[in-house]
């Protein structure tokens, strides 16, 4: 329940003007309610005890006192520094009038703290607010499904004229070829179009084939329109009509003197290429591009100055976005496809795919271990390579060479089982153990707590790199393709086996002893002793 107070209405009648009569008699201002030209009350002192009332104001009309000062038109008290009221402006004439209401209409406050404006005995804090309005939100928006609703809006396909597909392209029928010329029906046109057969690419359409193409403009004198075909190119015959962001067709005529660039002509006009926009991926020679026509796109165009830029960069990414959506429609994990290596890098080679980059680990090269990843491509080589996964959402691709091939631990894991020793050559050390190399693409590891019967606190001090050692295979896991070797239990077996032979050989050394000593002849002049035999104590 709020407690502002609510502001009361005046009920003081206004004197008529001409003749001014007896005010009514005022009623007691009330304590709850404060009566708009009343007396104020004076707040209480501390002493306790009834405030002292404020004098009255005088009635309006009545005469003003011998020597006082004039009367005030206005209702209520009159303002210091107005006429007739306060000490000063008393030599100023005039009434303010107007429908500014008088200090006197307003309620009289009584002093001390303002009051508290908000709801309840306690003030809510920012966190309850905000659970609060939540809860009513999610009362409003319970019976709404949004996702259900974008769908719907998605879903809404809007007519299309006849003749056109996605995006606002027309379709027709080529009707007639004639010279430079393709004739083609437009569906719903009053006038037959005309494409250049160099949009073509060098081939010649067929009567009757389906063609895809925009309306450029309507040829008045010829009375056809003029069309033109997404990513062909177009025909120019003078600096009018290039513009910026047009396909063309420009023969390379040679290369500047710092071999930064290739100079090409189009249709007369001279301009420049830099290196940097032959291709999507670096070029070394750009010679080999002399005296060829490729496909560009104007970059910059100023005939004033006559200069004219093109890359023919550009025009590779705007096809390779077009084969980018079409490949990510069919692309699925396990597929086997052909690519160009573009890069090499330490860590792998990237492969174009057409539509894609995917990248070939140095782990996924062979089932040997890489070192050198020049050793099995080279940049502009085409590979066929098996896709591994695929993350549609960073658009990346994980590609593999080893896997169109034969895992050469299938074939070990079936002629080798657990006790089998082999003989192996180490092909790297690492700080937790030794790789060994047991055939062609199979290594095992020794791991170090696996190098000898006695505490080894580092690899090289038992094994190193290319040499040869008799293992014994631990384990082999199938799942994870590793296999567990050991020295240890060859060494423990032949020390058990060397322990057991010097035990033997002392044990004969003993027993031919004694029979040395058996048959040995006794001295009868001997005196002393017991006599017999000569016994040995074994134990």
């Amino acid at each position: 329940m709020s407690t502002e107070n609510a502001s009361p209405t005046p009920d003081q009648p206004t004197p008529p003007a001409a003749a001014p009569a007896a005010p009514p008699p005022a009623a007691p201002p009330s304590a709850a309610s404060p009566v708009y030209g009343a007396s104020p009350v004076s707040a209480p002192k501390p002493g306790g005890g009834a405030p002292a009332p404020r004098p009255p104001a005088p009635p309006a009309g009545a005469a003003p006192k011998p020597g006082g000062p004039p009367p005030f038109a206005g209702k209520g008290p009159p303002r210091p520094g107005a006429p007739g009221g306060g000490n000063r402006g008393n030599d100023r004439g005039g009434d303010r009038g107007g429908d500014r209401p008088n200090r006197s209409d307003k309620p009289y406050n009584t002093g001390g703290p303002p009051q508290q404006l908000f709801f309840g005995g306690e003030k809510p804090n920012a966190r309850e607010l905000d659970k609060l309005i939540e809860d009513e939100l999610a009362a409003a928006m319970g019976d709404f499904d949004v996702s259900k609703t974008v769908a719907a809006v998605e879903t809404v396909t809007k007519p299309r004229a006849a003749g056109t597909v996605g995006g606002g392209k027309k379709t027709g029928v080529v009707v007639g070829v004639h010279g430079n010329d393709v004739f083609v029906e437009v569906p719903g046109g009053r006038s037959q179009g005309v494409l250049p057969l160099q949009q073509f690419e060098g081939r010649k359409p067929a009567i009757g084939e389906t063609v895809e193409f925009d309306i450029d403009h309507y040829d008045a004198a010829d009375g056809l329109l003029i069309l033109t075909r997404e990513g062909s190119t177009q025909v120019v015959h003078d600096w009018s009509q290039v513009v910026y962001g047009m396909i063309v067709e420009a023969k390379v005529t040679g290369t500047n003197k710092n071999k930064t660039g290739l100079t090409i002509e189009i249709a007369g006009i001279k301009g420049f290429m830099p290196a940097s926009q032959l291709d999507l991926y670096r070029v070394e020679n750009i010679e080999q591009f002399l005296n060829q026509r490729i496909k560009v796109m104007v970059t910059e165009v100023n005939p004033e100055e006559r200069n004219l830029l093109v890359s023919r960069k550009a025009v590779q990414e705007k096809e390779k976005q077009v084969k980018a959506e079409a490949f990510w429609k069919t692309v699925a994990e396990g597929q086997v496809m052909k690519g160009i290596v573009r890069s090499i890098k330490p860590f792998g080679a990237f492969v174009d795919l057409g539509g894609a980059d995917g990248l070939i680990p140095a782990s996924e090269f062979s089932w040997q271990h890489v070192t050198d990843l020049n050793e099995f491509v080279k940049i502009g080589q085409q590979v066929e390579v098996k896709i591994n996964r695929i993350d549609f959402d960073a658009r990346k691709i994980g590609l593999s060479m080893k896997q169109l091939t034969v895992s050469p631990f299938e074939v070990y894991s079936k002629t080798v089982q657990a006790g089998t020793r082999i003989t192996g050559k180490v092909t790297r050390i690492a700080e937790f153990g030794a790789f060994v190399e047991l055939t062609p693409g199979v290594e095992g590891l020794i791991h170090i707590s696996e190098l000898s019967t006695q505490r080894v606190r580092r690899v090289r001090d038992v094994l190193n790199e290319g040499q040869t050692v008799i293992v014994e295979v631990l384990s082999l896991d199938q799942t994870t393709r590793r296999i567990a070797l050991s020295l240890k239990k060859i060494a423990t077996e032949e020390e058990a086996a060397a322990d057991a032979a010097e035990e033997a050989e002392r044990e004969a050394d003993e027993k031919a002893a004694e029979e040395a000593m058996a048959s040995r002849p006794v001295n009868p002049n001997l005196r002393g002793g017991i006599g017999g035999p000569i016994k040995f104590n074994t134990e």
